[in-house]
């Protein structure tokens, strides 16, 4: 595991080094969590907080590459989304970590986007419904896909639907977040 991590982070700074990569920022990003499986009876949503760091790797105007890791942590509170009792839950806490690339309509002020990727996730995934009943610890795959916006004049503010599908544990985690970007200076500045 230590290995997996050594040598994603020599990837990651050796890619950010490339003569193609335009501008690099970090994006910090920050939401109302929650968890949901794939089936269901009774409709349920399971909310928690979710935080998550990228290193956006800028290729041209439309095309970014991001290598992320953060966190969500879920809880159910034995109601569904109408307010009912249910039994049915769907919680993950979970680390995360992974790489996307996000296309976007590059337009000053409102740039819509769309990102996609693959990532890992370690910790602890209940899926527990009329149809499941898992409990997992340890680490599964995921596959993350976001819809949003970047905001303001520089497009540096992100407002996002962000999710996680996880396919092992039957459910997906996902966010409503916000997020700000923070370029780094370049060396001739």
């Amino acid at each position: 595991m230590r290995n997996t991590f050594l040598v994603l982070a020599i990837f990651v700074y050796n890619f950010a080094e490339a003569q193609f990569i335009k501008e690099k920022s970090i994006n910090a990003q920050i939401g109302y969590g929650i968890s949901s499986p794939y089936d269901s009876e009774d409709d349920i949503a399971n909310g928690g907080f979710f935080v998550q760091g990228e290193l956006v790797l800028q290729v041209n105007s439309w095309l970014d590459i991001r290598p992320y890791l953060g966190l969500i942590s879920t809880s159910s509170d034995g109601k569904d989304l109408n307010g009912n009792e249910t039994d049915e839950k769907a919680e993950s806490k979970a680390f995360f970590i992974g790489g996307k690339a996000r296309i976007r309509i590059p337009i000053k002020w409102v740039a819509p986007y769309l990102e996609l990727g693959i990532g890992t996730s370690i910790g602890k995934f209940e899926t527990f419904t009329a149809f499941d009943d898992i409990e997992k610890n340890g680490i599964i795959h995921h596959i993350p896909l976001s819809i949003g916006l970047e905001l303001g004049r520089n497009n540096n503010v992100d407002l996002a639907f962000t999710y996680y599908y996880q396919p092992s544990v039957k459910q997906f985690v996902g966010a409503l977040a916000l997020g700000v970007s923070i370029p780094f200076k370049s060396k001739s500045e």
